[in-house]
């Protein structure tokens, strides 16, 4: 195996890599618990595309030669946000409260079944938020056991469980996670 490189994106550059890593994303999401087929795939491509037009947008993607192996994206939570809308039980609006700098949501981060536990996720992580972002960070994850990989990293991280949220009817109810960062800035 090649070394494992890591390229940062921001804004439409960043919108114009879907094709690099959108077979990661089949591969990652075809497997349980997210069984993803064609339709859902076609879902994600529509809302990446959205998502890309974002402010704040960027995106880390985990190379071994030309081949993508991982990818992580978000972007800057705006004032009028309907994040928390989903959350069963309510924080309170300290918490809740966005001002369009204030948090970085990071919506995917995946990597490809050979190359887990070998810290890609990590430094993929790290890429994603180096320089300035946000005060903090927010995501959501299947709870455990579902997730058992995943809830023991972003612990490590730091994060932690502000709550459960199901952001649309029929969704899985996900655990709400939040990362103070200390105070940083916006950055784009």
């Amino acid at each position: 195996m090649s070394e494992v490189t890591y390229e940062f994106w921001k804004g439409t550059d960043a919108a114009r890599q879907l094709d690099r890593f959108l077979p990661a994303y089949e591969e990652v999401y075809v497997e349980p618990p997210y069984c993803e087929g064609p339709r859902e795939i076609a879902e994600f491509i529509e809302r990446f595309q959205r998502q890309a037009q974002r402010p704040g947008f960027r995106l880390a993607l985990a190379c071994e030669g030309a081949e993508v192996i991982g990818f992580t994206f978000g972007y800057l939570l705006p004032a009028d946000t309907g994040w928390w809308d989903g959350l069963l039980e309510p924080l309170p609006e300290d918490c809740t409260r966005e001002t369009g700098d204030r948090t970085f949501v990071i919506i995917e981060l995946a990597v490809r079944k050979p190359w887990r536990r070998r810290g890609i996720a990590t430094a993929l992580h790290a890429e994603l938020l180096a320089g300035p972002v946000a005060e903090r960070v927010t995501l959501t994850m299947r709870p455990e056991p579902e997730a058992l990989p995943a809830q023991s990293a972003y612990a490590a991280w730091g994060y932690r469980r502000v709550g459960r949220s199901q952001p649309w009817d029929e969704a899985p109810v996900y655990d709400s996670m939040v990362l103070d960062l200390g105070g940083g800035s916006a950055g784009g």
